[in-house]
């Protein structure tokens, strides 16, 4: 259960609703992220906005986006979004095993660009300080600057929706249960006082 009250699009303006229900029904089912999201419609109504577009733009791949996602997302140890972005990755041709092995790039199923994309959307997240001119050679051996300006601002954001979501308990059941099936050593359980 959430640590606010979910809304509804009903509570919003109509213009905030439209997005809300635009966005709560579209590539994964993220009613319950909208529903805390919505006390704040701008930022419900600029984010999921952006991101919509973005994606209607495709100037990223979605297997690109998605493995940043998802490394990132296991990285923070989220497991709302890993419970969401995995299946994704599944419609995109990303067998289980090499899912499950992320963050790592390792997996014989990820060539050369996923490599890339994994491996920078973790340093993004875990050392944005100290990444070196080498990866960004292989980034540009296979995106474009403007599409490596879209993984960054990607990996940097699915970093954002870790914090919201874990921080607000927004969960649907799905992720309650990836996290009893796979804790990480150094989580707290869910309602474990820090």
């Amino acid at each position: 259960m959430p640590r606010v009250t979910p809304l509804t699009a009903a509570d919003l303006p109509p213009a905030s609703a439209a997005v809300f229900e635009a966005f709560a029904g579209g590539y994964a089912d993220f009613r319950d992220q909208a529903a805390v999201l919505a006390h704040v419609p701008p930022a419900l109504d600029h984010l999921y906005r952006m991101l919509m577009e973005l994606r209607a733009r495709e100037s990223v791949p979605f297997r690109y986006i998605e493995l940043a996602v998802v490394t990132v997302s296991k990285l923070n140890a989220c497991p709302y979004c890993v419970s969401h972005h995995t299946p994704l990755l599944a419609v995109e041709g990303i067998p289980a095993e090499a899912v499950a092995a992320l963050p790592s790039s390792a997996h014989p199923a990820f060539d050369d660009a996923d490599r890339a994309v994994i491996d920078y959307a973790g340093l993004v997240t875990t050392r944005a300080w100290g990444i070196r001119d080498a990866l960004f050679e292989r980034l540009r051996a296979h995106f474009s600057e403007s599409q490596i300006v879209e993984l960054t601002l990607r990996s940097a954001l699915a970093g954002f929706f870790n914090r919201f979501n874990d921080a607000l308990q927004i969960d649907d059941g799905a992720a309650e249960a990836l996290l009893h099936l796979h804790p990480t050593q150094d989580q707290p359980s869910r309602g474990e006082q820090p």
